[in-house]
């Protein structure tokens, strides 16, 4: 199994690449036990057009082929932490590849959003692509402590 995350933009350094990174490697270190692969983010960005549509070819060049692919959607389901890390299991269970796809600022081209698996909102607001990227790796070490049984998520 591998899980990536493909987004749109790169994350400088700052206060939120600082929260992915923290949680990416708490993701990998209490993951490893559960049999969950650290994630590996691949930032694309088109400096020319910046348009969907060539923002969606850069991003299916990064999705791995035959992965689950999962959207950031604000359309999407507003799954539970549980309900999440469930979901995480079966495909680990699976061997199942999973790739979370986060558009831009102008959001995801509908082609490639209908090749999503399952479309997640982060809630009904809208929120900055930067701050999905922190709102996701919290919850997957979120997902990886529900299902290690570990007294973070506290139910």
């Amino acid at each position: 199994m591998r899980i990536d995350i493909a987004a749109v933009g790169r994350l400088k350094s700052g206060p939120e690449a600082a929260l992915v990174a923290d949680y990416l490697d708490r993701f990998a270190k209490s993951g490893r036990s559960l049999g969950l692969p650290p994630v590996s983010l691949h930032e694309v960005e088109d400096r020319r057009a910046g348009t969907v549509a060539a923002e969606a070819e850069l991003l299916s060049r990064v999705i791995p082929t035959g992965a689950a692919i999962v959207m950031m959607d604000e359309r999407g389901d507003q799954p539970t932490s549980p309900e999440f890390a469930a979901r995480l299991a079966g495909w680990r269970d699976q061997a199942r590849d999973v790739c979370f796809v986060i558009g831009g600022a102008d959001g995801l081209d509908p082609a490639l959003r209908a090749r999503a698996d399952w479309q997640i909102s982060l809630g009904r607001m809208v929120w900055p692509h930067l701050l999905v990227r922190v709102m996701l790796a919290e919850q997957l070490y979120r997902a990886a402590t529900i299902l290690a049984g570990s007294p973070y998520h506290r139910a």
